[in-house]
């Protein structure tokens, strides 16, 4: 058994998995972005306990486990910087591996969230029928993924951080701190700075009812999608912009890369859904260079477990001998 744990901007999930990829047991809760880097270190280590709990083991008893992380992460080091979708502080790297296997008892594996999750897509999800897909997770923030010929691409640091190409020069400020990145218009973060904006200039909208009903106090991907389904003017204007964006930096990726296929994945991707994920499409073909045989594009398969899972297959799986005894017997 392998645990894996997804960290988002909004929720960590946690998953213990077989050896044939089977979900045991799993456990969400959300992020404690008040509590700093350690105390988001302690909920992840509480957040695998109790999916451990659910699949009848406990941390110590697995293989190992999987973080998946966005921000720079050092695999090598186990530290995690720059996480600011996290944590708006988190810029200092944080001991995020080491700390966990302390607490955990078993050996700690760190990645990057996307890359995992895109991973995941490609070995068992949407991504299966092809070589090289790209993965893209609208989400708090817009994070890619690359497999290449059937491996992952990292590059020398950053390869996949598609929300930071720039689709317009001087454009709106990023969470980043950059201008016109991807991202400073389709990041949920982003677009929730926008709707506020907007709304303390007297433009009416549900989100911040639906948010307040729901108990949130962000505007995370379930309000999104509720406010569209109520025709909300304000949420329905954003999540256009916010498509535009995508369709124009997914398909200068495409144009680079030449990929048979994207996967939309992250909070909002596999909310919306295939309507939204054929929207993104539609809003490429202009933009695509080879526009009569475009990569195809598809929801992530694997839903919200998809980054867990991902995460979990950082664990590398413990090959026996026929007749050895299973460790602890």
């Amino acid at each position: 058994m392998r645990g894996g744990i997804d960290l988002g901007g909004t929720k960590i999930q946690a998953v213990v998995i077989d050896g044939r990829f089977k979900v045991l047991g799993e456990h969400r809760m959300p992020t404690p972005k008040d509590a700093g880097p350690e105390g988001v270190v302690w909920a992840l280590a509480e957040a695998i306990r109790t999916a451990a709990e659910a699949a009848g083991t406990e941390p110590a008893a697995l293989e190992g486990v999987g973080v998946g992380s966005p921000g720079t992460v050092d695999g090598d080091a186990g530290t995690v910087a720059n996480a600011r979708n996290v944590v708006p502080t988190w810029e200092a790297p944080v001991p995020v591996g080491t700390g966990l296997a302390e607490e955990l008892k078993t050996p700690v594996h760190l990645g990057h969230d996307v890359r995992v999750g895109t991973m995941a897509e490609f070995r068992l999800g949407a991504g299966k029928p092809y070589k090289s897909v790209l993965g893209v997770f609208w989400g708090t923030g817009v994070g890619g993924g690359l497999v290449l010929n059937g491996r992952s691409w990292t590059g020398r640091h950053a390869a996949g951080e598609i929300g930071h190409m720039v689709i317009r020069r001087g454009g709106a400020k990023c969470p980043c701190g950059r201008k016109g990145c991807m991202e400073a218009y389709a990041g949920r973060a982003a677009m929730e700075q926008e709707a506020r904006r907007r709304h303390k200039d007297g433009e009416k909208t549900k989100l911040f009812e639906i948010m307040r009903d729901r108990d949130r106090t962000t505007l995370t991907s379930g309000v999104w999608a509720r406010a569209l389904d109520r025709d909300d003017d304000l949420a329905r204007d954003l999540v256009d912009r916010a498509i535009e964006a995508l369709g124009a930096g997914v398909a200068s990726a495409c144009n680079l890369l030449d990929v048979e296929a994207v996967i939309i994945g992250g909070g909002l991707g596999t909310r919306l859904g295939e309507d939204y994920a054929g929207k993104i499409e539609k809003a490429m073909m202009p933009h695509l260079f080879v526009d009569d045989d475009p990569p195809a594009v598809h929801v992530a398969a694997l839903g919200d477990l998809g980054g867990a899972i991902g995460a979990a297959l950082l664990v590398p799986p413990v090959r026996r001998r026929a007749g050895s005894a299973a460790r602890g017997s």
